[in-house]
């Protein structure tokens, strides 16, 4: 117990020190000394700043882990359920990446680096989406002949909508309609039964 609970307060320092000075302006002394602990007891956590820099990215994904779970666990038709899970994905993501400061504009110069740690989280909700997608076919409500695909390719059209969303480029939110709608009639147009 207290040793998850050190590398956990580790990685949130890690995440404060890279939020405000970069991943490449915070050396593995500054994580040390600014946990209190010394660098053998960082050191035995983590092998190197790569290692906690994914440590880090992993901790935030979790957000969007436990958002989306959330969603999944509720008890509404699954065309509502995958609206639900895409605006909640969106909002969390810029969420997550503005609440990390410096670390922001390190997400945009350095995307393979965070795209690699991000292969699990990719995997998972993937699978949430195979969820929903074989409830909606259950239900009626959506006419899908491979789930599997059809939860990659949402995926990563909802993966495309990342940068835009942080950048401010396009602003989505669940509570307007007119957004709903375009999303809808994006998303459902080869779903929805005829």
């Amino acid at each position: 117990m207290t040793t998850s609970k050190t590398k956990k307060n580790l990685i949130e320092i890690a995440r404060q020190l890279f939020a405000k000075n970069g991943v490449e302006g915070t050396t593995m002394n500054d994580i040390a000394e600014a946990s209190q602990r010394g660098r053998r007891t960082l050191y035995t956590y983590f092998g190197n700043k790569t290692e906690i820099y994914k440590a880090v990215v992993e901790s935030e994904l979790d957000v969007l882990y436990k958002k989306q779970a959330d969603v999944l666990k509720r008890n509404i038709p699954a065309d509502e359920k995958l609206m639900l899970l895409i605006f909640t994905r969106i909002e969390t993501i810029k969420a997550v990446v503005f609440r990390n400061g410096t670390l922001r504009a390190g997400f945009f110069r350095d995307i393979w680096r965070v795209e690699n740690v991000r292969k699990e989280f990719d995997r998972k909700e993937i699978s949430y989406l195979e969820a929903i997608l074989k409830d909606g076919v259950e239900q009626g409500v959506f006419a899908v002949n491979d789930i599997k695909h059809t939860a990659e390719i949402v995926h990563y059209a909802l993966k495309g909508l990342e940068v835009p969303s942080i950048r401010g480029v396009i602003a989505l939110d669940y509570n307007k309609k007119e957004d709903r709608d375009i999303i809808s009639n994006l998303i459902f147009r080869g779903l929805y039964k005829t």
